[in-house]
C-alpha cells in the first residue's frame, strides 16, 4: 500500500493547473504544433493545451493530475508530488486562464497560384501531378497567402478543403509547405469534424486515412485504376466522425476499408473503429502501410521500391 500523503485542496488545485506544455518541456518530451494544441512526438494520439490533456485513440482526457497518472502510470499522491514540484523543487507554471471565444469558420486568403503547392506535394512528397491537379479543380486544394500580425511577411499553405452537402465549405485542414524546420499542421478554427477532406465516389466502397497527403498518396498509388469510383475520407486526426458522416450521406457504402498510420495510435484508433463499423452491419478491411504512413510508402516506392498491399479482413 502507498504511503498516505494529505493534500490540501488548495494543493490539489494548484497541481490540476499546471501548465502541461511547460512542464513537458521540462521533462525533456517533444512537442508538435497541432492546430492551437500541441501534440507529443512519443504518442501522436495526445495533446496538450494548457493543463488539459486529451488522447484521441482512447477518448480520455482531463487536467493535469489524471495526465500524470495516466502517462506515468503513477498513482495519485505521487502524480500531485510531482507537479506540485516534489524533490527536485522544480516549480511549474500554472496554465493561464483562457477565455473560449467561438470563432466563426473562414477559410484562409487564396494565393494567385498554386506553384509552390504543387512543388511540395509533386516534388518533396512525390504525389502524382495528375491527382493533385484533379483535387485542385475540385476545389479541394489551394494554396493560401496570409500575413504576419505585423504584415511584413507571406506565409504560403496547402489547404484541404472539406464541403458539406450543399457545396459549401465547413472544414479546413492547413499544411505548411516549406520542407525546412518543422512544417505547420492544423486544422482552421472552428472547423466541423464530420466535413473534413473527402472525395465522394459511387461505389459500395469507402476508404479511411488520417492526413489528407496519406489519401492522395494512396490514390497515387493506385492511379491507373478506377479509382475515383469510391470514396475517401481524411479525418485529419482520428476522430470518427466524419467516417460516420460519409457513411450517413452515402447510403450505398456497406465496406470501409481502414488506411490508418501504422504506429500505437492507429492501431488502437483501428480497433476502436472496427468495433463502430461492425455494429452497424458494415464489413471492415484494414491495409496497413508498410512504413509508417502511404506518403513514406510512396516515396520509398519512387526510389525503387514497389509497394503492393494486402486487403485484409477486419
Amino acid at each position: 500500500m502507498g504511503k498516505y500523503i494529505h493534500f490540501t485542496e488548495e494543493q490539489k488545485q494548484r497541481a490540476n493547473e499546471v501548465d502541461l506544455e511547460y512542464f513537458l518541456h521540462q521533462r525533456g518530451e517533444t512537442l508538435l504544433p497541432s492546430g492551437r494544441e500541441k501534440r507529443l512526438k512519443s504518442d501522436h494520439s495526445i495533446t496538450v493545451r494548457g493543463n488539459e490533456w486529451y488522447d484521441h485513440a482512447t477518448e480520455k482526457g482531463g487536467l493535469a493530475i489524471d495526465f500524470v497518472q495516466n502517462f506515468y502510470g503513477l498513482s495519485f499522491p505521487d502524480a500531485v508530488t510531482m507537479l506540485l514540484g516534489g524533490e527536485s523543487g522544480e516549480v511549474y507554471h500554472c496554465a493561464e486562464k483562457k477565455e473560449e471565444i467561438k470563432k466563426p469558420f473562414i477559410l484562409p486568403p487564396q494565393n494567385k497560384d498554386m506553384r509552390r503547392t504543387f512543388a511540395y506535394l509533386i516534388k518533396h512528397r512525390c504525389i502524382d501531378s495528375n491527382v493533385v491537379s484533379f483535387f485542385a479543380k475540385e476545389k479541394l486544394l489551394y494554396e493560401s497567402c496570409e500575413k504576419s500580425a505585423d504584415g511584413t511577411k507571406e506565409y504560403h499553405n496547402a489547404i484541404f478543403v472539406g464541403l458539406d452537402e450543399e457545396g459549401v465549405a465547413r472544414h479546413a485542414h492547413k499544411r505548411g509547405i516549406y520542407t525546412e524546420g518543422m512544417s505547420y499542421k492544423g486544422n482552421i478554427d472552428s472547423s466541423n469534424s464530420c466535413y473534413s477532406f473527402h472525395f465522394c465516389g459511387t461505389s459500395d466502397q469507402l476508404y479511411v486515412f488520417e492526413a489528407p497527403i496519406d489519401m492522395l498518396s494512396f490514390i497515387s498509388v493506385h492511379k491507373n485504376s478506377d479509382w475515383k469510383k469510391h470514396s475517401y475520407v481524411s479525418l485529419c486526426g482520428l476522430s470518427e466522425q466524419a467516417m460516420l458522416k460519409q457513411l450517413e450521406i452515402n447510403p450505398q457504402i456497406n465496406k470501409v476499408v481502414l488506411c490508418l498510420d501504422n504506429d500505437k495510435a492507429g492501431i488502437q484508433a483501428c480497433e476502436k473503429f472496427i468495433n463502430l463499423l461492425c455494429e452497424q452491419g458494415k464489413i471492415v478491411f484494414r491495409i496497413f502501410p508498410t512504413l509508417k504512413d502511404f506518403n513514406e510508402d510512396l516515396q520509398e516506392s519512387i526510389n525503387g521500391q514497389p509497394q503492393s498491399y494486402e486487403i485484409k479482413m477486419a
